[in-house]
């Protein structure tokens, strides 16, 4: 299957409670709108199919943000208790709805790493383009960072996985996976957990312009 027939599909779980920032980290401000619409903005392209956001059920003002914009608002009936979970149902969302093939393949943001800036999507996006990548990650010198391109054939191992272990298992037990995208763009270990970690890469990238 060719690169223009494969399709894209974005996840970012968000379903967590963002208890260690105080405040719900995807609704903070973000070069002039908020984190969360700022990120489906970027997300926002021909080569992505669809954006599905993982959101609690009782987080109200995340969905109706989400909903204004043009990402789909995933949002299960209960709680969901890890990331885990919320990728699995985000994964069954998308499944449920365009039917992925295997080749098709899925980008994972986390929550707490929603800084993505273009220039880094164009780049793993055209090296996912050549087609021989399962799991395609971004580095900075020798560390690893976000988001995660995946082969959809993935998400059904993921699936598999133990009940108590991340999708981070997978890829470190299976290195011959991961293809490693190199960049020197700081935003890929972007980690926005704490205000902190806010007022840093508010710094670092938005008033900086880096």
């Amino acid at each position: 299957m060719d690169s223009v027939s494969r399709r894209m599909f974005a996840l970012i779980p968000a379903a967590g409670r963002s208890r260690r920032m105080g405040t719900s980290k995807l609704l903070l401000p973000w070069q002039g709108t908020t984190v969360i619409e700022h990120l489906i903005g970027t997300l926002n392209r021909a080569d992505i199919t669809t954006v599905a956001i993982v959101i609690r059920p009782d987080d109200h003002a995340l969905q109706e943000t989400v909903r204004q914009t043009s990402a789909v608002a995933v949002v299960p009936d209960r709680e969901p208790p890890e990331m885990r979970d919320s990728i699995e149902i985000g994964l069954r969302a998308i499944r449920q709805q365009f039917a992925p093939t295997d080749d098709d393949g899925w980008l994972l943001i986390p929550a707490d790493h929603p800084l993505i800036e273009p220039q880094v999507l164009d780049g793993l996006l055209a090296r996912w383009s050549h087609g021989d990548c399962q799991a395609l990650l971004p580095t900075l010198g020798q560390r690893r960072g976000h988001p995660t391109l995946l082969r959809w054939s993935l998400a059904e191992r993921i699936e598999r996985l133990p009940r108590d272990v991340g999708v981070n298992s997978l890829l470190r037990s299976s290195p011959g996976l991961v293809t490693e995208w190199p960049t020197d763009r700081e935003s890929v270990l972007a980690d926005l957990d704490t205000p902190e970690d806010y007022a840093f890469w508010q710094r670092r990238l938005n008033d900086t312009g880096k």
